[in-house]
């Protein structure tokens, strides 16, 4: 059995800070992580990243991908190489798939938001309910 993966890390800068949008297909499935650098890394410190953090990074959407085979002959791929230099830094792909990660996070903390309110309600009624047992036995 052979597993396909293919990574890239891109770094650009979005205004405010340098950001890497590092993207994976593995086995048809499509995975995006974002990570802000803040000031402009060097070489050495996204080698550094590559090699101690890559493995730690959390790719978020499952949504299958038509991975393509690289191109054997070198002038094709120096051709698609300067055909991906030429694209937005950000591919829709990966616009729509942090999308789906923020918006996965936020109906997450909104659950968790709300059974936090409900157990505090809870709390709070069971201490009404002690109190009135308190005072009502003459406490």
């Amino acid at each position: 059995m052979q597993i396909s993966v293919s990574s890239t890390l891109t770094v650009y800068h979005d205004g405010r800070f340098w950001v890497g949008l590092a993207e994976r297909v593995e086995d048809g499935r499509y995975g995006v992580a974002r990570i802000v650098f803040g000031a402009e890394p060097s070489d050495e410190e996204i080698l550094r990243f590559v090699t101690s953090k890559w493995a730690k990074l959390a790719f978020f959407g499952d949504d299958p991908s038509e991975a393509s085979e690289p191109a054997k002959n070198p002038k094709k791929r120096a051709r698609e190489a300067a055909k991906a230099l030429k694209q937005p830094a950000m591919s829709t792909k990966a616009q729509q798939a942090l999308a789906n990660q923020r918006e996965t996070m936020k109906r997450e903390s909104a659950q968790a938001r709300s059974q936090r309110r409900a157990d505090e309600t809870e709390a709070r009624f069971e201490q009404r309910k002690l109190k009135r047992k308190r005072k009502h036995r003459g406490h």
